[in-house]
């Protein structure tokens, strides 16, 4: 190993526990110990595989609990997030222990014989999880590539990474074959560098920044090795004067500043028809002044306190001479606290152009329908955004003109396990979740068979 890694607690800003920091060596025999797992693994029949799936799935619902408390201390998230967390990777993990039996060939008409195909397992997938969703990000990359009949190797973000540890641990409880799921914890630099250029790793999952996943990409490029990339966003929520702007107003600090901003579908930018942009504000502000931060084990809290001392400074940095409309409450001292905050933005603004990752929303007017879609896509990003309107018409016609991989219609939801998640533009490349996540962890063979 070379050396620990030090976690803190967000919420209290001090340090709790050491882990060890993995270094190439370790790294490596990660990965021999993968692509053994794998051949037996992929030999398994396809319902073996299924039931392994649904049993670590038992296991993981069994501990929920457990895995929230992890989340609440390593991570700062208010609890029935964590909860909803845990639990969501234990329905992930039973939704695709139904894809081994589904992955399913074709029979293609040809001359002078049969002709087949097979979905046949990468063998070694390297997965690098982001420290603003641990548990969710990692089940939506290690579930569909297990039911394909991949090994996992997964780098949690070093600055949560215990409910991934966990999450190995169980894995085995449940009686996956050890080095199938496996967990090594350390720096991008080393861990996550060495998945894209080991050769015996065919296939990198990246969740994390644009500007890291460019690097990303370029490394598996030089491999000829595929890559999923989920990366930033600054998605827009369009509010039209024809809406329910009561709901969408109490609606819209969920939207920004659930996980505390730290979440790359977060609407971060609040474009409001010009005709209601004043009745809007006036509804928003004692939705976000409502909005309760504080103690993330407390089930009363909203929203936890920001990742660490320096991303808090990171977002502070971006308020500098804007117009603050409002801001809710934090508390004072120990913790990463960070208030809920408004602020009134023009599109050239830096405030409304780049990821802030933090609870502040930019909120901008619009004039029309052209105007809106004009807005929206006047960003490097494109991975999520909501839209509010009465008109089914206008729903149809924004949603298309839009360009984000997830839309919502009267609705802040980007993220259901069995529909496709991911972005366009800056914000990644190819798709997660969905009922064809488990093929993307797959080549495609030919087989011909001569008849004549």
């Amino acid at each position: 190993m070379s050396g620990t890694i030090t976690l803190v607690n967000p919420a209290t800003g001090r340090a709790f526990r050491e882990i060890a920091r993995a270094g190439l060596a370790e790294v490596d025999d990660a990965i021999a110990a993968a692509v053994t797992a794998q051949r037996a693994w992929a030999a398994l029949a396809p319902a073996a595989r299924a039931d392994a799936l649904r049993a670590f799935a038992r296991v993981v619902e069994a501990h929920v609990d457990e895995l929230a408390a992890l989340e609440v201390e390593n991570s700062g998230h208010p609890i029935g997030s964590a909860r909803w967390e845990a639990s969501h990777v234990a329905q992930v993990l039973n939704y695709y222990a139904g894809a081994p039996e589904r992955l399913i060939g074709q029979q293609i008409p040809v001359a002078g014989g049969l002709d087949v195909t097979f979905h046949e397992p990468y063998g070694v997938v390297g997965i690098i999880v982001p420290w603003n969703f641990p548990m969710t990000i990692a089940s939506w990359g290690f579930a569909p590539a297990l039911a394909a009949g991949n090994a996992v190797v997964l780098k949690p973000a070093e600055l949560t990474p215990l409910t991934a540890i966990r999450l190995g641990e169980l894995a085995l409880d449940a009686g996956l074959p050890e080095g199938l799921f496996q967990v090594v914890t350390g720096s991008g630099s080393v861990v996550g560098q060495r998945f894209v250029s080991h050769p015996d790793v065919r296939k990198v999952v990246f969740t994390g920044s644009t500007e890291v996943g460019t690097d990303v990409a370029a490394g598996c490029a030089r491999m000829l090795k595929p890559v999923t990339l989920e990366l930033g966003g600054k998605s827009a929520n369009i509010v039209f004067a024809d809406a329910d702007l009561e709901r969408a107003a109490a609606s819209a600090p969920g939207s920004v500043f659930d996980n505390a901003g730290q979440d790359c579908c977060a609407r971060s930018r609040i474009l409001v028809e010009r005709s209601v942009y004043d009745r809007f504000l006036a509804l928003l502000e004692p939705a976000v002044r409502a909005w309760r931060v504080g103690d993330p084990a407390s089930p009363d809290t909203d929203m936890g306190p920001l990742i660490s001392a320096a991303h808090r400074d990171t977002v502070a940095g971006f308020l500098d001479g804007a117009d603050v409309a409002f801001r809710g409450a934090a508390p004072d001292g120990e913790g990463f606290w960070f208030a809920p905050t408004v602020v009134l933005a023009s599109p050239d603004d830096r405030i409304a152009r780049e990821e802030v990752f933090g609870p502040v929303v930019a909120v901008l007017p619009f004039d029309d329908e052209a105007d809106a879609i004009r807005l929206a896509n006047d960003t490097i990003y494109g991975l999520a955004g909501s839209l509010w309107t009465e008109n089914l018409g206008r729903a149809v016609r924004v949603a298309r003109g839009v360009k984000s991989g997830v839309l919502s219609i009267n609705s802040h939801s980007s993220v259901r396990y069995a529909t496709p998640f991911g972005g366009m533009k800056a914000s990644g490349l190819g798709r997660e979740l969905g009922p064809d996540a488990a093929e993307h962890f797959t080549e495609t063979k030919n087989v011909f068979f001569a008849t004549d």
